[in-house]
């Protein structure tokens, strides 16, 4: 019988963060997006403590993780955890432990007194989606927008 536990990502888990960011990019057919190094995870989440990372672990191995921050809500004037990244290995799939990643975030959410647990999806993830409704999340009617590279720098400096 195989054992699901969770641990905090520590500094000298970087290089292990930064293997689960790309094989999530992979999976998203984004791997040519990914431009994170190992310098900046570790001065953003560990110095500048701007995100945390959680892993989930079969059997003591790291089989996937979820790397969050917090955002804040005018609406509820409380901050939300933000789910950036949620990802487990292929392999590991089927077995229950993406919802209980999620159930692990949600108990952050509460136990911290947060107002609010959001994510975002890719549009054609129709897997996970589905996968979001069956635990009772609810699809908000957003539109993401983002600015990066030249866009951002020409916004800037307009």
């Amino acid at each position: 019988m195989s054992t699901l536990t969770f641990r905090d990502a520590t500094e000298d888990d970087v290089a292990l963060i930064l293997e689960f960011i790309r094989k999530l990019a992979d999976y998203e057919h984004r791997l040519d997006e990914v431009i994170a190094t190992e310098d900046e995870l570790r001065k953003w989440i560990f110095e500048k403590k701007q995100a945390e990372v959680i892993f989930a672990l079969e059997d003591g191995k790291e089989i996937g993780f979820a790397l969050f921050f917090l955002s804040f809500s005018t609406y509820i004037s409380n901050v939300n955890l933000h789910l950036e990244d949620l990802f487990i290995d292929p392999e590991y799939r089927g077995k229950g432990y993406g919802k209980a990643l999620l159930k692990k975030l949600a108990k952050i959410v509460v136990d911290r007194g947060y107002g609010r647990f959001e994510w975002t999806c890719l549009a054609w993830n129709k897997p996970s989606i589905d996968f979001y409704l069956s635990l009772g999340a609810k699809q908000k009617d957003w539109n993401v927008f983002h600015l990066t590279g030249d866009e951002l720098r020409d916004l800037a400096n307009d």
